[in-house]
């Protein structure tokens, strides 16, 4: 194995979760500052929301991102690569769910234009688009779903298997035309949970370019065990499925755990006891999150593998699913 210093390689964090309530504070999101800079894509809504319920959200958050001296938007990979080698923490936006397009294919672009550059079809339970990974029966993606993917893929928007259910993974990988992602989401081999993904679900996204973005939530690793050593198992296994250009991670840290817990007590046809029968979720913090690279080093991974699975390979499908300048302003 090389050595090498891994220490100033980008960290891209493709899914991370602060309250989703205006006035919320920013400021937590410097927890992943670190010598390389990073990269987080926050989450600005889910199934419960509607289209102008995450607009509010982005207003909120992109104005709170540009009065912070150590954030900055990012329209595209040119500016993640300016605001990360100045060891800065380069921000977009993600959905989960495309309940918050209220049901207007338009709004794709819309949202694309305030920085939204990843949104899955259906958040655990069936809608419109398809269905989710709690269903009891799974139809795969359905014809508006469809719409969405094209729509997405023409205005720069990644599709995302995230919470979807096996079938509509499957489905997203097959009409796409640009790369995939399951943004935070663990192995089911390794751990059989029903927010995991099967190893046909990864080689799925893998053949259309994408990155499986193993995740450091303690109830999709193991049971709550959000330690450096459990998301390691999934990534090893992950790279023995599909090799170690589609690999990734992603905190999927919740900055507000009462918050949280607060909406799954508030929306419980959403979650099931798959999230709550080990206590309360336990999520690995930032702090921890941040020195996966040295931990891998440590267990033999050589620099190149590491760089790869920190930021590379996320950063390789921005670059080639993100709009060009002129979507990207909206």
């Amino acid at each position: 194995m090389t050595g090498g210093r891994h220490q100033d390689a980008l960290l891209w964090d493709q899914h991370a979760c602060l309250p989703l309530q205006l006035g919320t504070s920013i400021e937590p999101l410097t927890r992943f500052q670190r010598p390389g800079g990073s990269f987080v894509s926050v989450n600005v809504g889910y199934s419960p929301q509607s289209f102008s319920d995450s607009v509010a959200l982005l207003t909120h958050f992109r104005s709170a991102v540009e009065a912070h001296p150590d954030l900055e938007l990012a329209t595209g990979v040119s500016d993640v690569d300016r605001i990360t080698s100045a060891g800065r923490i380069a921000v977009v936006f993600d959905l989960e769910d495309s309940g918050p397009l209220d049901d207007d294919l338009d709004n794709v672009a819309r949202l694309v234009g305030l920085g939204v550059r990843t949104l899955l079809p259906t958040y655990n339970h069936a809608n419109r688009a398809g269905s989710g990974c709690l269903d009891a029966r799974d139809e795969g993606l359905t014809a508006w779903g469809e719409q969405i993917v094209a729509e997405m893929n023409a205005a720069g928007m990644v599709a995302d298997g995230s919470h979807c259910s096996r079938k509509t993974g499957l489905d997203l990988c097959r009409v796409s035309t640009m790369p995939v992602v399951y943004s935070h989401s663990c192995m089911a081999a390794v751990w059989d949970h029903p927010r995991n993904i099967t190893d046909d679900q990864a080689r799925a996204c893998a053949e259309t370019g994408g990155v499986v973005g193993i995740t450091g939530v303690g109830i999709f690793l193991g049971p709550n065990t959000p330690t450096l050593e459990a998301m390691q198992r999934h990534l090893d296994h992950a790279v023995d499925v599909v090799g170690i250009d589609h690999v990734g991670i992603s905190s999927d840290f919740s900055f507000d755990h009462a918050d949280f817990n607060d909406e799954m007590a508030r929306n419980p046809d959403c979650f099931d006891d798959s999230y709550t029968r080990w206590g309360p979720i336990q999520w690995m913090p930032p702090e921890t999150f941040i020195t996966l690279g040295e931990h891998l080093r440590g267990q033999g991974w050589d620099d190149r593998d590491i760089r790869a699975v920190l930021g590379g390979n996320f950063h390789r499908v921005a670059a080639q699913a993100w709009p060009g300048p002129d979507l990207a302003q909206g």
